[in-house]
């Protein structure tokens, strides 16, 4: 059988991201803004998280001096696969997730890396594989990953392909228990992925679907002018549970208003949304509720304005790469999006955090941070750390680190998670947003240099987060 070539990176990203010449010209005052927000805050970092450091890169760009830099790690690369959909129709999706990933592994290896039993400190190494966002191209990558010797692996752009993935690792280690597979999952959000089809396997740092709609649906439910809902979404596991889920908690939370349409649709091939649009605009709805992401996303917000929508969209990535620049004017108080951070949530921790991301990728084009993947990486470096010293050689021990992460808690950037053992579900809070202009009271921080940012319109804690678990784990003996 013939594999695909991982695409590999010696444990950093280039230090320098090249970025367009008009970015930060002297006649762009969005870029002006954004260069004085962006020093003021990076010297909130300086004196609250130092400077991100960096590692040997193939470029030999040199690296900023790091306030408590230690020595380069120089032991054999612990490496993470990442399977994700690099080329096609959600490949910026996949981009950003590497370089989130990336910067985690940054982060971990200035502090000097893994230490290791045989006294070496261990670097982290993320490969990547392209999927194609196609279950079946992950399995491949998947048997490549392991066939390299990788025992970690990571995706999240794709509940199916996720599914796909949790039923093969369970397979495999299984079969093949001197060669087991730990799997961590950022971004699929199926909610069964964490309930009926629960591994000892599989982490989700990510709130899944019900977690997060229930409270998208809270500045829904408070606003009583609201009577007429359409729901669209992208026909798959993930849209397919939005749609659903969306119908039930509107008939607990709300049965005043009304589901005026509901409609799936292809994923990743829809090129005008304009049609679905018009029947929107004719059903007469106030209000969207959509799952999607990517370009499925972006399309979408684009044809609204092309199209004269003037509803308001409640959205799980509405603040995702190129949505708000799609959407511009019309977007302004217009969409709201759910995530577990947004950067003008505020606080001197996350302000530095964010910072440090905006000093690493100056590029507004790569402006986003996806704070559950740092939680993650954390959560890998320590748990790492904690099994390291005990490794009998220089292979990762699964079980050994999949029981560690069971019971991880951890703070970064002011926020603290944790893991639940019982579904390996990650408990943490999250955030509404609305859009607005920069410069609006809440918005000190724009979105991908458009001008735009998101101001925090509401806040559910961890514990009123949480979701009874529907888990049924068989746990391996090791």
């Amino acid at each position: 059988m013939t594999f695909p070539t991982p695409i590999t990176l010696p444990f950093y990203l280039p230090a320098r991201v090249a970025q367009p010449a008009t970015t930060l010209t002297a006649s762009s005052g969005l870029a002006r803004s954004r260069s004085v927000m962006l020093a003021m805050v990076v010297l909130a970092c300086g004196l609250v998280c130092g400077s991100p450091a960096q590692a040997q890169v193939s470029d030999q760009t040199a690296s900023p001096a790091a306030v408590t830099q230690a020595p380069a790690p120089s032991g054999v690369p612990i490496r993470i696969a990442m399977i994700e959909g690099l080329s096609g129709p959600f490949a910026n999706t996949g981009d950003a997730a590497f370089r989130n990933l990336a910067w985690g592994a940054e982060r971990i290896n200035a502090q000097g890396g893994v230490a290791w039993s045989d006294g070496s400190m261990r670097p982290l190494e993320v490969v990547r594989f392209d999927s194609k966002s196609r279950p079946e191209e992950a399995l491949t990558a998947l048997r490549s990953a392991v066939d390299k010797g990788i025992r970690i692996v990571t995706q999240g752009n794709s509940s199916a392909v996720a599914a796909a993935l949790i039923d093969a690792i369970n397979k495999h280690n299984e079969r093949e228990p001197e060669r087991r597979v730990v799997f961590l999952n950022y971004a699929a959000v199926e909610p069964a992925l964490t309930n009926e089809s629960c591994s000892f396997w599989h982490f989700r740092y990510d709130a899944h679907a019900q977690m997060r709609l229930a409270a998208l649906m809270r500045p829904l439910a408070e606003d009583k002018a609201l009577k007429r809902v359409y729901l669209i979404g992208q026909d798959y596991s993930f849209g397919q549970s939005v749609v659903r889920e969306a119908r039930a908690q509107l008939a607990d939370k709300r049965p005043d208003i009304a589901v005026v349409g509901a409609e799936l649709h292809p994923i990743g091939r829809v090129k005008d949304f304009l049609p679905y649009i018009t029947k929107i605009k004719a059903s007469g709805a106030q209000a969207v509720i959509t799952g999607n992401w990517g370009n499925d996303l972006t399309l979408l917000v684009k044809a609204a304005r092309e199209g004269g929508f003037d509803g308001t969209f409640y959205t799980f990535y509405g603040n995702a790469l190129g949505a708000p620049t799609a959407m511009g004017d019309a977007g302004v108080g217009k969409v709201l999006a759910i995530a577990e951070w947004f950067p003008n949530q505020g606080g001197d921790a996350s302000d530095a955090f964010y910072a440090s991301f905006l000093k690493r990728f100056p590029d507004p084009s790569q402006d986003y941070m996806h704070m559950r993947m740092q939680w993650m990486m954390q959560a890998l470096g320590n748990a790492l750390s904690a099994i390291g010293p005990q490794a009998t050689d220089e292979s990762v021990d699964a079980f050994a680190l999949a029981t560690q992460l069971a019971s991880s808690r951890f703070t970064l950037g002011g926020h603290t998670a944790y893991m639940r053992a019982e579904d390996h579900q990650l408990q943490q809070q999250l955030a509404v947003a609305q859009m607005q202009r920069l410069g609006a009271p809440g918005v000190r921080f724009g979105v991908e240099g458009s001008g735009y940012g998101f101001e925090v319109v509401q806040i559910t804690t961890a514990a009123d987060a949480a979701m009874a678990s529907r888990c049924d784990m068989k746990r391996p003996i090791k």
